[in-house]
């Protein structure tokens, strides 16, 4: 099948606006003149809104995973403690991540299942420099409780550094309210960029952090980025077509509004649940109701019986259409639908339908229609 009839519903990346590729065609530009500086300025304009800080904003040429180092990276010294909160695939690499550069107090618990807050405080009581959040656990369709673990970071100063790479221009994050002192976006996810790019918002309080700090990074030194964004650039060479693919992206972003953009993501996990529970497809992840949510970009769904999520993956495909399966000791048993980026009503509601043929045809389920009519009740609140 040609890859241009392929829909992408998978958690990143996620299809890419004809405008947006259109945009890194363009000629190159000289990246120390005038023309980018402006076009540094402009990403970083709106996204302070996206990002709802008034902190520092650094463009990256380097994934969310870059980001993510940078961030542990210039802030921990070999003997700081630092508390990786993981419940997902995410939240292991930023532990291991954290153990490349201070001693980790991890509080693991099982893949998909809630954070209970108390045990998080009775971490932070052991004492801890930095604690690090995957806010959107993409692997197992969960949303952490972002609020409330800052307000238990600034109890117990602690650094709290957050991965909203699969939140970030898609769903609500209030980074300066919820008193993230470093977070982290991938551009290949809600704000439907190519891959490629990470933007990093760095408070007052972090640089405090590392200004003593020996043996920074080299590339990833985000001093050295905080240097050279004072004159609008960077402090290495970057990727300047994606740099055009971004500012692009983010005017769509702009002329959407993030309100709306919000309400949309929320609504299109709302119409995937729907349509599961329509066709009595379990959720994977285990919710303590008061503290943590389903994610609202990507629903994690437990493979039903008689089917793999991996046959599931495969079957899709065959029909055009790209979902995720699960990862690591997940492979097999859960399979994943992004609704993320610029994913569109008629995007859900033809994957429902796939879904469903497939399921037929499986004779995993006996009738077709109860996943598209749910999806589509809830769809039409954006009508």
């Amino acid at each position: 099948m040609d890859l241009e009839d392929t829909l992408l519903m998978m958690p990143g990346p996620v299809p890419v606006a004809p405008r947006v590729l259109r945009a890194m065609s363009k000629p190159m530009i000289n990246h120390r003149g005038a023309e980018f500086s402006a076009m540094y300025d402009d990403c970083c304009e709106i996204l302070a809104d996206v990002f709802q800080t008034k902190n520092d904003i650094f463009l990256l040429s380097g994934s969310g995973t870059a980001a993510m180092e940078a961030a542990v990276a210039c802030t921990t010294e070999k003997d700081d403690v630092v508390l990786s909160l993981e419940n997902g695939k995410f939240g292991e690499r930023f532990k291991d991540i954290a153990a490349r550069y201070g001693k980790v107090n991890a509080l693991e618990n099982e893949w998909g299942h809630s954070f209970d807050l108390n045990e998080v405080e009775k971490k932070l009581e052991e004492g801890a420099k930095t604690i690090t959040l995957i806010h959107n656990e993409t692997s197992v369709g969960i949303q952490n409780p972002a609020k409330d673990i800052g307000k238990l970071a600034k109890k117990h100063d602690a650094l709290f550094i957050m991965d909203g790479v699969t939140t970030i221009g898609g769903d609500l994050v209030k980074t300066d309210e919820w008193g993230v002192d470093i977070a982290v976006v991938g551009s290949q996810k809600c704000l439907a960029a190519p891959p490629g790019l990470s933007m990093i918002s760095v408070s007052d309080r972090a640089f405090e952090a590392m200004a003593d700090k020996e043996n920074l990074p080299y590339y990833l030194d985000l001093k050295a980025y905080k240097k050279s964004a004072d004159k609008s650039q960077t402090p290495y060479t970057p990727a300047i077509p994606l740099f055009f693919a971004l500012q692009e992206a983010l005017h769509i972003v702009k002329e959407e509004s993030m309100d709306a953009r919000i309400k949309r993501h929320a609504t299109g996990a709302k119409a995937i649940r729907a349509a599961a529970s329509a066709m009595c497809i379990e959720m994977f992840p285990q919710l303590n109701a008061e503290h943590s949510h389903y994610s609202n970009t990507v629903t994690a769904m437990k493979a039903p019986e008689g089917i793999t999520g991996n046959d599931i993956k495969k079957d899709m495909m065959a029909r055009g259409i790209t979902i995720a399966g699960g990862q690591s000791h997940l492979s097999g048993k859960i399979f994943r639908i992004g609704s993320m980026g610029n994913v569109q009503p008629k995007d859900i509601m033809l994957t429902i339908q796939e879904l469903e043929l497939v399921l037929k045809k499986r004779e995993i389920i006996s009738d077709i229609g109860p996943g598209v009519e749910a999806a589509s009740e809830v769809l039409d609140t954006l009508l």
